[in-house]
């Protein structure tokens, strides 16, 4: 079986590789022996190649390519002693390095599935087995942070080490006394996600200088880069999204401690833009709930509108059929309504106000009184 397949897997905040881990369980758990001849190509230019032979059931070869944090870590003859030691502490009776590695690939294992633990913990050493590649470029970020507490030759040297873990997201580390400075340079295309990663680092910044945080590295953020940047390249130094700072001090690195340091500040710009995309698909779709609320109430406005205009125009029409109805009545009833209501109208002003013994002061008070004139009139016949 021979096939190619690609996966964005590596976008994930994940350690172990998702489809890498699917294929070696599937052969792990196979009942016969199969020919097998798979590339797998995940993000940021990584790539697997599992090979294993119907003749041995048991032993599958696995080549991994991958760039690396910086050109130091691959040195002329390999990877360094320490890096092989984190590979093979996986499981040193499972997992066996093949040098020279297969051509067009840095690292060649040889897996013995026989050799494995029964039970759980065989899948465990599979996931191990699959994260493989983080280990890989994690080793020469933990060279760096165990140097710490050195007082060699690291002391006074203030020349940042550029590191880039995903294509076209470096990050810088600077030595420094008794502490390790990371810087990030944030870069986002879209200005709302500008915005809403401006906003996360200084709130970031203030929670990190609260008491319950005290512990955790000191972070800070700028516009600007950080004087200890000053004669980098400028297509690095050209950010959108400012600096981000990280202090490391030799209590982050003790212990367990390291390990989580390096895996944080590796997966960093993961971690940014996770919760950028987070928030601007929280925003948008609060924003898209909003807008159906509002819609909704002006479309039940609407109904409400046309039930009003729907009932006075019913109310307009009963009126208008009355008014034909007292139209088509005959012309002498109409006439007839009209003459006693005005009848009714004139008797209501004729009708005089009777006040009880009024008459009988009238003709008491009311007299008009006779006059005499000493010019005779004289009727005319």
């Amino acid at each position: 079986m021979r096939k190619k397949g690609i996966s964005l897997s590596m976008a994930c905040l994940e350690r172990a590789s998702p489809a890498l881990k699917e294929i070696l369980l599937k052969i792990y758990h196979a009942n016969k022996s199969t020919e097998i001849d798979h590339h797998l190509y995940e993000f940021g230019s990584v790539e697997y190649h599992i090979q294993s032979s119907a003749s041995d059931e048991h032993i599958t070869y696995l080549s991994i390519s991958t760039p690396l944090l910086t050109q130091e870590v691959l040195l002329p003859y390999g990877f360094s002693h320490r890096t092989k030691q984190m590979v093979t502490a996986i499981c040193p009776d499972a997992v066996e390095i093949i040098e020279p590695a297969k051509e067009g690939y840095q690292l060649t294992l040889r897996l013995d599935f026989a050799k494995l633990p029964n039970g759980k913990e065989s899948l465990k050493v599979i996931a191990e087995i699959s994260a493989v590649q983080a280990r890989i470029l994690s080793s020469r970020l933990k060279e760096i942070l165990m140097n710490v507490n050195s007082q060699d030759s690291y002391q006074g040297m203030y020349k940042p080490i550029k590191l880039v873990y995903r294509p076209s997201e470096p990050f810088f580390i600077i030595i420094q006394t008794q502490k390790i400075i990371a810087v990030f340079p944030i870069h986002f295309t879209d200005k709302p996600d500008v915005i809403i990663a401006t906003t996360f680092f200084q709130e970031l910044m203030d929670v990190g200088s609260s008491e319950k945080w005290a512990k955790a590295p000191p972070c800070c953020w700028s516009p600007i880069p950080p004087p200890e940047l000053r004669g980098e390249l400028f297509e690095d130094l050209s950010t959108t999204g400012g600096f981000v700072s990280f202090e490391i001090s030799p209590r982050h690195v003790k212990g367990k401690k390291l390990d989580k340091t390096v895996w944080s500040l590796l997966n960093f710009y993961a971690y940014v833009k996770f919760h950028v995309k987070s928030t601007r698909s929280f925003i948008q779709r609060r924003m898209r709930k909003r807008l159906e609320g509002l819609v909704e109430l002006l479309h039940k406005r609407n109904i409400k509108v046309e039930d009003e205009e729907e009932e006075k125009r019913r109310h307009k029409i009963q009126g208008f059929k009355c008014t034909i109805k007292i139209a088509n009545l005959p012309k002498l009833s109409v006439l007839k309504q009209r003459y006693n209501g005005f009848s009714r109208t004139i008797k209501r002003i004729r009708s005089r106000i009777r006040i009880h013994g009024f008459g009988r002061f009238r003709h008491r008070w009311l007299k008009i009184p006779k006059f005499s004139s000493s010019m005779g009139y004289t009727k005319l016949e």
